[in-house]
């Protein structure tokens, strides 16, 4: 059973967005501010689900907090306020999505879920369904990197790990997977944020600027006009 945090200030969208996520027979625990939050962060749930106005602590702080004690924890965040500015500070902090408010419970769970299966069926530490789990390599060698993906880790040349998103790490892989062919915008969009995924496809230019800050060795290609490519050394 996994394991969800979801820090909401507001009582009644927190009662009811709790009640969708048990039904699908997950763990909730619910925060209202994000100073009893930040107290729970040792306790390292499967996921967190954030919003960004929060009493005591707002979920950018809060944020810089989760991924300083564990990177490659996934976060979504939820939020009122202007919808592109927040999901692009969301998104340089390390969320994996982002909803804004009014949505409908049903797609928060949808979201979720996806994301729950694309971090946990490639055995960052929870077990998937078996029906659902997809055979892991050990390692996949990128000169000078090496991507383990069991551990879901990119260490460099000397051996030392490289901090990365979960979502920065899924994209790392899935164009080590596919070396040397080239994918479009729409194409990264399905195979790293999930075919549900609503919004523009420039997250995935963002993205690709995050990766290539953190991997700046990796030849990860701009194929102008269409969109991009992995190169191995």
């Amino acid at each position: 059973m996994y394991r969800l945090f979801l820090v909401e200030d507001e009582p009644d969208l927190a009662q009811v967005l709790s009640a969708y996520l048990v039904k699908e027979g997950w763990d909730v625990q619910t925060f209202a501010d994000g100073g009893a939050a930040r107290e729970a962060i040792p306790l390292r749930p499967d996921l967190w689900i954030l919003d960004i106005m929060l009493p005591l602590m707002d979920g950018y702080q809060l944020i810089r907090e989760i991924k300083a004690d564990q990177p490659g924890m996934p976060v979504i965040f939820i939020s009122a306020r202007d919808a592109d500015i927040d999901r692009i500070v969301g998104l340089e902090l390390g969320s994996d999505d982002y909803l804004a408010k009014p949505f409908l419970p049903r797609e928060l769970v949808i979201r979720t879920r996806r994301l729950l299966e694309r971090v946990y069926e490639r055995g960052l530490g929870k077990q998937a369904p078996a029906v659902n789990r997809t055979p892991v390599r050990t390692a996949i060698p990128l000169p000078p990197y090496l991507i383990d993906e069991q551990a879901r880790m990119v260490r460099d040349g000397d051996g030392h790990a490289v901090e990365l998103t979960a979502k920065e790490f899924d994209l790392v892989l899935f164009f080590a997977s596919h070396a040397g062919q080239v994918f479009e915008r729409g194409q990264v969009l399905d195979a790293v944020w999930g075919a549900d995924y609503f919004g523009s496809d420039r997250v995935v230019d963002d993205l690709v600027r995050r990766v290539r800050r953190k991997l700046p060795q990796l030849r990860l290609e701009t194929v102008y006009g269409f969109g991009y490519r992995m190169v191995r050394a």
